[in-house]
Parts: structure tokens; sequence; C-alpha cells
């Protein structure tokens, strides 16, 4: 499914995305990824990261560095913002965000994850608090109109498919 949106950012512009599902990201090898994130599951809760403003919650993801996979960003990523492992993940799609100067594209998967230890610190800062929430109030944290129903519908699909493996 192919899902076309836009919203305006913080500086009054607007910004264009496409979202589309995909089963595999191969061919997005040529393109200009920068982000990945995972919608991750705790048994049956959705885990969501709080930054710095408390009014502010996303899934767990980030940018990726330099020489690193879309799975490996993933797995650190998770690790950092939430001091949890991926025990399994999927892809759910991708998104084409079309800037003034550039279009990057944002990865979305879903995980399975299970705690290191309790969450301390993100070593940078950015994300203070993670929480386990019931995934039927993602809204109450985040809302990204279609295209974040979308992902969530997949996601809730795809993870009971994980847990069967």
């Amino acid at each position: 499914m192919k899902i076309k949106s836009q919203l305006i950012d913080k500086n009054e512009e607007i910004i264009h995305i496409t979202y589309e599902d995909a089963d595999s990201l191969e061919q997005l090898f040529s393109k200009n990824v920068t982000q990945s994130y995972g919608i991750c599951f705790c048994d049956d809760k959705l885990v969501i990261a709080g930054h710095k403003n408390k009014d502010h919650w996303t899934p767990i993801g980030g940018s990726i560095e330099k020489g690193e996979t879309y799975e490996e960003c993933l797995r650190r990523e998770i690790q950092e913002e939430s001091n949890m492992k991926v025990k399994s993940f999927a892809p759910i799609g991708y998104q084409e965000v079309n800037l003034a100067d550039k279009t990057i594209y944002q990865l979305r998967y879903v995980c399975v994850v299970e705690p290191y230890d309790d969450f301390i610190s993100d070593p940078d800062g950015s994300v203070t608090e993670i929480k386990l929430i019931d995934p039927k109030d993602y809204k109450q944290y985040f809302d990204w109109g279609e295209i974040g129903d979308r992902i969530m519908w997949r996601a809730i699909e795809l993870k009971e498919k994980l847990f069967l493996k």
C-alpha cells in the first residue's frame, strides 16, 4: 500500500511524504536512507521513547552512522534508547520524505524486544524515559495520521508472525 501525505514543519515549510509497505528493503540500497526506526514490542506492550520535552514521544530509532547497515542501526538505536535487545524483526515499510533541498528515506521495522536491564539513560541524552503501553493507546503519545495508522496496523499484524518463529 502506498500513502501520500504532507505536513508543515517547524519552519512553516510543506514536507511531502510518501509511505510504502515493503516486505524487503533491498530496493533502497542505492537511496539516501538516513534513519531506521523500530515499532518495538516487549511481550504485548509497545515500547515508546520520551524525549527531553516530555510531551514528545516516538517509536525508537535514529540516524544511520557511517558504515552501518540498516539493521545494525536499528539494533544499536534500540539498545541505546531503551536498553533492550532485538530478538527478531521484519520490515514494515519506508517513507520517502521530500524536503526543500533533498529527498531522504526513513525505514520502519517491527521488532520483538526484551530488556537487558532497566533503562537508565540514552548515551546522547535525547531519550529521557521509556514507556511500555497498550498498542491501541499509541495516539495518546503520537499521531501521524493515515501513515501512522498504516504503520501501526502492519506492525501489529507482522508482530504475530515474529512471535511464531
